[in-house]
């Protein structure tokens, strides 16, 4: 492989910037999904092992507000007792009957060559055509299509044969034939649960991308699909991304009289990216009889606004049928986390009316903050040591739905262990509602002081660290008791955490060699094993740009002197994890970094010029814990960014006392590279059982300069700039240093 420097134009979408901090729509790279999670059953390599999903039949009414999950859980297994199988042939004759397994063909034309003995000459004719049925194994249903192939064999005669009756023609087998005989086998589940109320999972059931929504619980829609990758990354396109459909709903005993309502809240943005005017969120109607989709309601993008208030009458009888289904789907970007709306309160019934919209619900907004004093987690050994850090202030959003005014009625939390409770808070009425009473169809946040008469048992071994919070509130108006309780947990790791896991934007510095650092006060004294981190890659992929991980101390409130950096010939990488929410662990390299007690700084200093994009809480305000250095920590800015990075400092616990310093579970791969220094080719003595991954190859400001393939264990040097270099291998935290 010959170095070459290759022009790379990379299109860039939707960033938010804040001087030389910058806030990026979310998007990652595509990978292979078990095909039992799909129920479109696309696939690049073919169906074999596939699931097919059925579902029972619901009827009126259908209310889903998103406080709880109605999702189906695709986790079907062959031997279940709900599952069937079909093993489905790759060819078959013209009346279906499966091809026997020796049976080849080929696409391009065989012939019979026949020569004269007499003369010498050689004449040439295509074989007759052999027409079979071929099956499509990209998709399901399985396609057959009437395909005409030639036989797998050329024939060599000629004209003497029956004056020489030695001579029988010669048939050559064609070395590889390409129209083989195969199989697949598919399976199929019927699912029976009328608590769930959707067909697929594509759409993003969450608590914490949209702005103040009436109730617990939205459903998102953006460009990315059920396992949080984009559709199509480092592209422009655009087109239909994720669906909501429901099951089939039996409407066969109403009438066009009956006022049945679909109704629904819609917002555009929330804490995500704007949807463009050319964007938009469809709602369509199965027409059973005709077996066709209709569009019955769009919105068009647009800036963050209140929730929308859609209410459509359902009177056309093509839809009053046993086989009545509706479906939710989004047109916008399809290379990551852009053009956002979300969705909630979803209520088809009948008996309704033009003027039923009201939505008269009192519901919590979001799940109850954290019941420990800044942070969502922290050590477990450190709170047994010192179990006075409860909440002050604990911040409760709720909603009164109703056009009138309510009264106030007091809240409670209790924390329950191994479903045993342990304790409880009074959420009182006046500050729940923050008046008298509650205003008509507002939104409420409050905070509680949750310091005083309970603090977390200590008694709990450390092996055991999760505790339930369930908070309680309601009013006095008839309405959904469902979401007026909020339910999480509180979780003790050996980590401290401002975030809440959840990533609504991806954050990182526009700037060479800046300085990202992130400041923790510690309950105690104690040992710093490295730095747990969430990288959410925006639509562009930076896996291979480099980082050196990096603990400070704290001068007057800002980053002081470094305590721990990487070496700079031993760089860091971001990592994709497989799925939302996932952190990666960077320990320290061959050590352990004592801590005082006091303040510390944790974050990275990064090579070039792209921010490398944490994932982002946007619903935590970091209340001036976050810290950027354009030049070399000699100043440091406060981030300007509402929220705060996913970035948690790793704390030495008996849980993780022998935890090793190098990684978390270190690699075994055994590889060199040779000649190193190198004046041209470079050789990479792959020395693991396991196939070569790949790598790529990058410079010392940490731009791409070569992909090195799976199959390619050596690569030339000979035109590239005398520097250093970096080899990582795909998928992989591993690094070798190359001099040219």
């Amino acid at each position: 492989m010959k170095f070459s420097l290759v022009p790379v134009f990379v299109f860039i979408s939707g960033f938010v910037s804040f001087g030389q901090e910058v806030l990026s729509p979310i998007g990652a790279m595509k990978r292979e999904v078990s095909p039992k999670r799909s129920l479109n059953l696309k696939s690049t390599a073919n169906i074999d092992s596939t699931f097919v999903y059925s579902f029972d039949t619901l009827s009126l009414p259908l209310l889903d507000e998103f406080s709880h999950s109605k999702f189906p859980v695709l986790d079907a297994q062959p031997g279940d007792a709900n599952v069937t199988e079909q093993k489905f042939y790759h060819l078959t004759d013209l009346s279906d009957v499966p091809l026997t397994n020796d049976k080849k063909y080929s696409t391009s034309p065989t012939r019979r060559y026949t020569t004269a003995l007499s003369t010498g000459t050689t004449t040439q004719t295509d074989l007759p055509l052999i027409t079979i049925k071929q099956a499509d194994f990209q998709n399901y249903p399985v396609v057959y299509s009437t395909i005409d192939f030639y036989p797998p064999y050329n024939i060599y005669d000629t004209l003497d044969l029956s004056n020489n009756p030695d001579l029988n023609p010669d048939t050559i087998p064609i070395t590889n034939p390409d129209i083989l005989q195969d199989s697949v086998t598919v399976f199929f589940a019927h699912e029976v649960n009328p608590d769930v109320y959707w067909m697929d999972v594509s759409a993003y059931h969450n608590y914490t991308h949209a702005v103040n929504p009436w109730t617990l619980g939205v459903v998102t829609f953006d460009g990315l699909d059920e396992t949080g990758y984009p559709y199509a990354i480092n592209t422009t396109q655009t087109g239909y991304a994720d669906y909501l459909t429901s099951k089939t709903i039996n409407l066969s005993g109403y009438n066009p009289n009956d006022s049945i309502y679909l109704s629904f809240l819609v917002q555009r943005q929330g804490f995500g990216d704007a949807p463009e005017v050319q964007d938009s969120l469809v709602l369509e109607f199965y027409d059973k009889n005709s077996d066709e989709w209709n569009r019955v309601w769009s919105i068009n993008g647009g800036p963050l606004g209140d929730f929308k208030v859609g209410h459509l009458r359902i009177v056309n009888a093509a839809y009053l049928t046993d086989g009545f289904r509706f479906r939710f789907k989004n047109y916008g970007g399809l290379s990551g986390m852009l053009d956002e709306f979300h969705l909630d309160y979803v209520h088809l019934r009948n008996g309704s009316g033009y003027q039923d919209t009201l939505f008269k619900d009192f519901a919590f907004v979001y799940n109850i903050g954290s019941l420990i004093e800044d942070y969502t987690e922290v050590p477990w050994e450190h709170w047994v040591n010192d179990p006075t850090h409860m909440n002050p202030a604990v911040k409760v959003s709720v909603r009164n739905g109703s056009n009138i005014p309510e009264n106030n009625m007091n809240g409670t939390v209790k924390v329950d262990f191994a479903g045993t409770t342990e304790g409880t808070f009074v959420m009182q009425g006046a500050t729940l509602s923050g008046a008298l009473n509650y205003a008509p169809r507002t939104t409420v946040a409050s905070v509680h002081d949750f310091s005083t008469g309970y603090t977390f048992s200590t008694t709990p071994p450390s092996a055991t660290k999760t505790f339930d919070i369930i908070a309680n509130a309601g009013a006095q108006f008839p309405n959904l008791p469902l979401n007026d309780s909020s339910y999480t947990k509180q979780v003790f790791e050996n980590v401290y955490a401002y975030d809440d896991g959840s990533a609504e934007a991806a954050y990182g510095i526009s700037q060479v060699q800046a300085r990202l650092a992130l400041k923790f006060q510690p309950y105690q004294a104690d040992t710093l094993l490295g730095v747990r981190m969430c990288f959410v890659p925006t639509v562009k992929d930076l896996s291979n740009k480099l980082f050196l991980l990096t603990v400070w101390g704290d001068n007057n409130g800002v980053p002081g002197s470094v305590l721990y950096e990487d070496q700079f010939f031993y760089p860091r990488t971001p990592i994709y994890e497989d799925e939302r929410g996932v952190y990666t662990d960077y320990l320290l390299k061959d050590t352990r970094l004592p801590l005082n007690g006091g303040a510390f700084y944790v974050g990275m200093r990064q090579i070039d010029v792209d921010p490398l994009n944490i994932g982002f809480d946007k619903n935590t305000p970091n209340v001036g814990n976050l810290f950027f250095s354009l030049n070399a920590g000699a100043t440091w800015s406060t981030a300007s960014s509402p929220g705060v990075p996913m970035i948690r400092p790793i704390i030495l616990t008996s849980d993780n006392v022998n935890l090793g310093t190098d990684d978390l579970v270190k690699e075994e791969i055994d590889w060199n590279v040779y000649p190193n220094p190198t004046t041209g080719v470079v050789n990479i003595n792959w020395k693991s059982g396991n196939e070569f991954p790949g790598a790529v190859l990058v410079d010392s400001q940490g731009r791409t300069v070569l992909t090195v393939g799976t199959s390619d264990l050596r690569f030339d040097l000979s035109d590239a700039p005398g520097g250093i270099y970096f080899l990582r291998l795909n998928n992989s935290q591993t690094v070798k240093k190359i001099i040219r």
